[in-house]
Protein backbone atom coordinates (compact mmCIF):
# COMPACT_ATOMS: atom_id res chain seq x y z
CA UNK A 1 0.00 0.00 0.00
CA UNK A 2 1.38 3.40 -0.99
CA UNK A 3 1.95 5.99 1.71
CA UNK A 4 0.09 9.29 1.34
CA UNK A 5 1.98 12.52 1.87
CA UNK A 6 0.36 15.92 2.46
CA UNK A 7 2.30 19.05 1.64
CA UNK A 8 1.09 22.60 2.12
CA UNK A 9 2.52 25.66 0.50
CA UNK A 10 1.82 28.99 2.16
CA UNK A 11 1.92 30.60 -1.25
CA UNK A 12 0.37 33.95 -1.88
CA UNK A 13 -0.09 34.71 -5.56
CA UNK A 14 -1.14 38.23 -6.32
CA UNK A 15 -1.75 39.85 -9.65
CA UNK A 16 -3.28 43.12 -10.61
CA UNK A 17 -5.49 43.09 -13.67
CA UNK A 18 -7.11 46.43 -14.55
CA UNK A 19 -6.55 47.66 -11.00
CA UNK A 20 -8.19 44.65 -9.31
CA UNK A 21 -6.03 42.36 -7.18
CA UNK A 22 -6.52 38.63 -7.73
CA UNK A 23 -5.31 36.51 -4.81
CA UNK A 24 -4.83 32.82 -4.22
CA UNK A 25 -3.71 31.51 -0.83
CA UNK A 26 -3.00 28.32 1.08
CA UNK A 27 -2.58 25.96 -1.84
CA UNK A 28 -2.18 22.42 -0.60
CA UNK A 29 -1.28 19.36 -2.61
CA UNK A 30 -1.52 15.68 -1.94
CA UNK A 31 0.51 13.01 -3.63
CA UNK A 32 0.82 9.28 -3.17
CA UNK A 33 4.34 7.92 -3.27
CA UNK A 34 4.86 4.89 -5.47
CA UNK A 35 7.35 2.10 -4.96
CA UNK A 36 7.31 0.92 -8.59
CA UNK A 37 7.36 2.99 -11.76
CA UNK A 38 4.15 2.79 -13.75
CA UNK A 39 4.97 3.36 -17.43
CA UNK A 40 1.32 3.47 -18.54
CA UNK A 41 0.28 5.99 -15.87
CA UNK A 42 -1.31 9.18 -17.23
CA UNK A 43 0.63 12.36 -16.51
CA UNK A 44 -1.47 15.49 -16.66
CA UNK A 45 0.23 17.95 -19.07
CA UNK A 46 -0.50 21.02 -16.92
CA UNK A 47 0.23 24.48 -18.25
CA UNK A 48 3.30 25.74 -16.38
CA UNK A 49 3.55 29.49 -15.86
CA UNK A 50 6.48 31.44 -14.46
CA UNK A 51 8.64 28.38 -13.79
CA UNK A 52 5.80 26.67 -11.92
CA UNK A 53 5.19 29.60 -9.57
CA UNK A 54 1.91 30.52 -11.27
CA UNK A 55 0.79 33.86 -12.59
CA UNK A 56 -0.59 35.25 -15.82
CA UNK A 57 -0.97 32.98 -18.85
CA UNK A 58 -1.85 34.96 -21.98
CA UNK A 59 -2.04 35.44 -25.71
CA UNK A 60 -3.05 38.48 -27.82
CA UNK A 61 -6.74 38.12 -26.89
CA UNK A 62 -7.06 36.74 -23.34
CA UNK A 63 -5.19 36.52 -20.04
CA UNK A 64 -5.96 34.19 -17.14
CA UNK A 65 -4.36 33.83 -13.70
CA UNK A 66 -3.14 30.27 -12.94
CA UNK A 67 -2.06 28.84 -9.59
CA UNK A 68 1.40 27.37 -8.94
CA UNK A 69 1.96 24.16 -10.93
CA UNK A 70 -1.58 24.64 -12.33
CA UNK A 71 -2.82 22.42 -9.51
CA UNK A 72 -6.02 23.46 -7.79
CA UNK A 73 -6.72 21.61 -4.56
CA UNK A 74 -10.17 21.72 -2.96
CA UNK A 75 -10.26 20.92 0.76
CA UNK A 76 -12.32 21.72 3.85
CA UNK A 77 -11.77 25.37 4.77
CA UNK A 78 -9.84 25.98 1.54
CA UNK A 79 -10.41 28.13 -1.49
CA UNK A 80 -13.30 27.44 -3.81
CA UNK A 81 -16.67 25.80 -3.28
CA UNK A 82 -18.65 22.63 -3.77
CA UNK A 83 -21.64 23.21 -6.04
CA UNK A 84 -25.11 21.70 -5.47
CA UNK A 85 -24.28 18.75 -7.78
CA UNK A 86 -20.94 18.05 -6.03
CA UNK A 87 -18.84 19.80 -8.71
CA UNK A 88 -15.83 21.87 -7.57
CA UNK A 89 -15.71 25.59 -8.35
CA UNK A 90 -13.18 28.38 -8.00
CA UNK A 91 -13.13 32.10 -8.84
CA UNK A 92 -10.71 32.86 -11.67
CA UNK A 93 -9.71 36.22 -13.14
CA UNK A 94 -9.64 36.70 -16.92
CA UNK A 95 -8.67 39.78 -18.93
CA UNK A 96 -10.33 40.31 -22.32
CA UNK A 97 -8.07 42.25 -24.69
CA UNK A 98 -10.62 41.98 -27.52
CA UNK A 99 -14.26 43.05 -27.42
CA UNK A 100 -16.87 40.37 -26.87
CA UNK A 101 -18.51 38.19 -24.27
CA UNK A 102 -16.27 35.59 -22.65
CA UNK A 103 -17.35 31.97 -23.12
CA UNK A 104 -15.54 29.24 -21.19
CA UNK A 105 -15.74 25.45 -21.23
CA UNK A 106 -13.51 22.45 -20.97
CA UNK A 107 -13.10 18.71 -21.09
CA UNK A 108 -11.48 16.03 -18.97
CA UNK A 109 -8.26 14.61 -20.42
CA UNK A 110 -7.72 11.62 -18.11
CA UNK A 111 -11.15 10.00 -18.33
CA UNK A 112 -14.81 10.50 -19.03
CA UNK A 113 -16.68 13.37 -17.52
CA UNK A 114 -19.18 16.13 -18.07
CA UNK A 115 -17.91 19.43 -19.48
CA UNK A 116 -16.39 22.21 -17.41
CA UNK A 117 -18.85 25.05 -16.93
CA UNK A 118 -18.39 28.67 -15.98
CA UNK A 119 -20.67 31.02 -14.06
CA UNK A 120 -20.27 34.46 -15.60
CA UNK A 121 -21.75 37.82 -14.66
CA UNK A 122 -21.34 40.08 -17.68
CA UNK A 123 -20.35 43.66 -17.17
CA UNK A 124 -18.90 45.34 -20.21
CA UNK A 125 -17.48 43.63 -23.25
CA UNK A 126 -13.74 44.21 -22.75
CA UNK A 127 -11.32 44.21 -19.82
CA UNK A 128 -11.27 42.32 -16.55
CA UNK A 129 -13.83 39.52 -16.14
CA UNK A 130 -13.89 37.40 -12.96
CA UNK A 131 -15.78 34.11 -13.35
CA UNK A 132 -16.39 30.88 -11.45
CA UNK A 133 -14.88 27.81 -13.16
CA UNK A 134 -16.73 24.63 -12.17
CA UNK A 135 -15.18 21.16 -12.60
CA UNK A 136 -17.55 18.15 -12.43
CA UNK A 137 -14.92 15.89 -10.80
CA UNK A 138 -11.27 15.86 -9.76
CA UNK A 139 -8.91 15.02 -12.63
CA UNK A 140 -6.91 16.56 -15.45
CA UNK A 141 -8.86 19.26 -17.26
CA UNK A 142 -8.33 21.28 -20.44
CA UNK A 143 -10.07 24.68 -20.21
CA UNK A 144 -10.70 27.01 -23.14
CA UNK A 145 -11.82 30.62 -23.02
CA UNK A 146 -13.21 32.22 -26.17
CA UNK A 147 -13.87 35.85 -27.01
CA UNK A 148 -14.47 37.42 -30.39
CA UNK A 149 -13.79 34.16 -32.25
CA UNK A 150 -10.36 33.62 -30.69
CA UNK A 151 -9.35 31.44 -27.75
CA UNK A 152 -6.85 30.63 -25.01
CA UNK A 153 -6.47 27.06 -23.71
CA UNK A 154 -4.71 25.76 -20.59
CA UNK A 155 -4.56 22.48 -18.64
CA UNK A 156 -5.02 22.18 -14.86
CA UNK A 157 -5.01 19.36 -12.32
CA UNK A 158 -8.00 19.33 -9.96
CA UNK A 159 -7.73 17.50 -6.63
CA UNK A 160 -10.19 17.10 -3.76
CA UNK A 161 -9.31 16.35 -0.14
CA UNK A 162 -12.02 15.02 2.15
CA UNK A 163 -15.39 16.69 1.69
CA UNK A 164 -13.82 19.65 -0.09
CA UNK A 165 -14.71 23.28 0.61
CA UNK A 166 -18.09 24.58 1.77
CA UNK A 167 -21.23 24.63 -0.36
CA UNK A 168 -21.85 27.41 -2.88
CA UNK A 169 -24.74 29.81 -2.47
CA UNK A 170 -27.08 29.90 -5.48
CA UNK A 171 -26.34 32.48 -8.16
CA UNK A 172 -28.38 35.65 -8.16
CA UNK A 173 -30.02 37.42 -11.10
CA UNK A 174 -27.78 38.37 -14.01
CA UNK A 175 -25.52 35.31 -13.97
CA UNK A 176 -25.25 32.95 -16.93
CA UNK A 177 -23.72 29.51 -17.43
CA UNK A 178 -21.11 29.02 -20.17
CA UNK A 179 -20.09 25.59 -21.45
CA UNK A 180 -18.18 26.53 -24.61
CA UNK A 181 -17.31 23.67 -26.94
CA UNK A 182 -13.67 22.58 -26.80
CA UNK A 183 -11.56 20.92 -29.45
CA UNK A 184 -10.93 17.18 -29.13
Amino acid sequence: MAAETFTCYKTRLASVLRGVAVLATALCATAASQTEPQPDAFVCPVTVVNGGRGGIYANDVLEVVLWPQSKWVFMPGGAGFTDSDGALGIKVGWERKKRGHLEVGGRRLDGEGKSVRAYIYDYGDIGFQPIYLVFPTPGCWEVTGNVGGESLTFVVSIEKIGDGPSRFNPLGPGWRVSMAETHK
